[in-house]
């Protein structure tokens, strides 16, 4: 199986330069890193597409815009 961590979602956010809405962001993902790769973050492991899309929305990663939410370099973390 292929995992991924989630900073890797977030970079492809944020070089895409698009906004996504959950249904949006799942097919990126799942277009950039396959269907059945799991993610892992610094707290967390073994998450679907969806998992990760909850997981960093509760973690305050995404914020609002016009038609959606997308993220900011700056909240990605460097550990």
């Amino acid at each position: 199986m292929n995992t991924i961590h989630g900073h890797e979602v977030m970079h492809m956010m944020v070089n895409s330069g698009k906004s996504y809405s959950r249904d949006s962001l799942r097919s990126a993902i799942h277009e950039q890193f396959g269907e059945d790769t799991r993610f892992f973050t610094c707290s967390a492991q073994g998450m679907t597409a969806d998992e990760l899309i909850l997981f960093l929305e509760n973690k305050g990663k995404f914020h609002p815009v016009e038609g959606g939410f997308t993220t900011a370099p700056e909240r990605i973390c460097n550990h």
